[in-house]
């Protein structure tokens, strides 16, 4: 319950931030807070848009979504999503279709781009399988712009001010480092880059993928920096260290990307993006305080 409390905070900042009200109105329970929330990111958002592919990514059998309303959908977790909980906080009646099968006027209330394995760079993930980079997402959305325009009959000085007024989540780059960076028996990434020039690199990909949003109508969006993916079981597994509970090499990496992130933020919200607003959701430290206190958050360490 705690979380839950903390990420309705998190949403009530979040739109606050991104409106002239700040916390001067109620929110309307009944009515979306934003029209329309697009999500854009990797297995930890996705909602079903790799059933139908031929790749190792995919969720869409059981036990995942054993405890969701829906049953099994494609989710890579037994009930909802960060991105589910946050649209029911921000008041969105039903669940964010995937890109897979979103049509017509549903469109008009956001759309799940997310895909498992997808990460920045093209190639990420390629072990996996098929899946849908951020370059293909950032191409569906635009397809989904188009159709838009075609529901608000061309008007598109219109379209733009509804797209201004809707929320856009971004969550990619775990699996550039976890599914390309760090896996040197199928990439090559790690012997081209140093950790400091890799993270670079991705910063100048996302930079204009984040930038390609921007030129669609994307106008309020939370970035989410990568987690401590050195301390997840999986890496744990394959990397043994020494008497540290995490990969320590491979949250070093990610920080290096997180601080060039933070960066990239600022520098959009100073004005190199005319009339957008970022938010950078530092879901490392979140994550870090979750894992090394887990006890004052109700959860038992074993």
């Amino acid at each position: 319950m705690e979380i839950i409390g903390e990420l309705a905070l998190f949403v009530g900042l979040i739109v606050a931030c991104f409106t002239a009200r700040g916390c001067s109105q109620q929110a309307q329970p009944q009515q979306p807070q934003v029209p329309c929330f697009f999500i854009f990111g990797d297995s930890l958002v996705d909602n079903g848009n790799n059933n139908g592919m031929i790749s190792l990514a995919r969720a869409n059998y059981r036990p995942y979504g054993i405890d969701f309303p829906l049953g099994t959908t494609g989710r890579f977790t037994n009930g909802r999503t960060y991105v589910d909980a946050l649209a029911q906080l921000m008041g969105f009646p039903r669940y964010i279709p995937p890109y897979s099968r979103a049509r017509g006027p549903e469109l008009l209330r956001g759309v799940n781009y997310a895909s498992g394995a997808a990460g920045i760079r093209d190639e990420t993930g390629d072990n996996l399988g098929a899946h849908t980079s951020m370059n293909g997402q950032v191409a569906n959305f635009a397809n989904t712009v188009l159709q838009m325009r075609r529901l608000s009959r061309g008007d598109t000085n219109a379209l733009s001010s509804y797209l201004s007024k809707c929320i856009f989540y971004s969550g990619l780059g775990s699996n550039d480092y976890l599914n390309n960076y760090f896996m040197p028996t199928f990439y090559t990434t790690n012997s081209d880059f140093t950790a400091k020039a890799y993270a670079a690199a991705l910063i100048q990909d996302y930079t204009r993928q984040l930038t390609q949003l921007h030129s669609l109508g994307a106008r309020k969006v939370i970035v989410t920096a990568v987690g401590p993916i050195g301390c997840i079981p999986y890496q744990l597994a394959r990397y043994h260290g020494n008497s540290s509970r995490c990969n320590e090499n491979i949250n070093k990496a990610i920080i290096l990307f997180n601080t060039e992130l933070r960066k990239l933020v600022d520098r959009f919200n100073a004005g190199q993006l005319q009339g957008a607003k970022f938010v950078y959701l530092d879901s490392y430290k979140s994550s870090s305080d979750l894992y090394e206190n887990g006890t004052a958050s109700g959860n038992l360490l074993f």
